[in-house]
């Protein structure tokens, strides 16, 4: 019996440009945790990664650049809702909570589910096994703190 490998957790799923752009984010994010290395060296790096010219070029610049330059403000904004120390969050968990919060604040223009679904299946391809439920209660508090407006709207209709 042979086995094909694939390049991606998860093949069965449609991954849009933009899917594909969180994933490479959050393996520059979880780079950067891990390492503290130089975002530019991480970005150059990544860019050269089998699949990246299928990837929103400018969305996972945003995503990398934004999250880390905003990451004081990000931790600050998470670690009311989470019930641990950020250093005790998985590398895959602290990444995708990052690349979410950003989103949320940063991107109003994407609706705060696809965000959280978004980074959920992240969670879900790259993560432990319960992860992802982690990810979307803490996400689902933090979207409920910076689009009230937006959730409000949601639920009226």
């Amino acid at each position: 019996m042979t086995t094909t490998k694939t390049l991606h957790a998860n093949p069965s799923k449609s991954r849009t440009p933009r899917h594909r752009a969180r994933e490479f984010a959050l393996q520059g994010l979880y780079q950067w945790l891990l390492n503290n290395e130089d975002v530019t060296a991480i970005s150059e790096h990544i860019r050269q990664a089998h699949g990246f010219d299928k990837a929103d070029a400018e969305h996972f610049n945003s995503l990398l650049y934004g999250a880390i330059k905003d990451v004081t403000t990000l931790r600050a904004g998470l670690a009311p809702l989470i019930d641990r120390q950020i250093s005790e969050l998985s590398p895959v968990e602290h990444a995708a909570l990052l690349i979410g919060a950003f989103e949320l604040q940063n991107h109003v223009e994407i609706p705060y589910r696809v965000v959280i679904n978004e980074a959920v299946e992240l969670t879900k391809s790259f993560g432990g096994i319960d992860g992802h439920k982690y990810v979307n209660g803490v996400l689902d508090k933090f979207a409920a703190r910076v689009r009230a407006d937006e959730i409000g709207a949601g639920k009226k209709s």
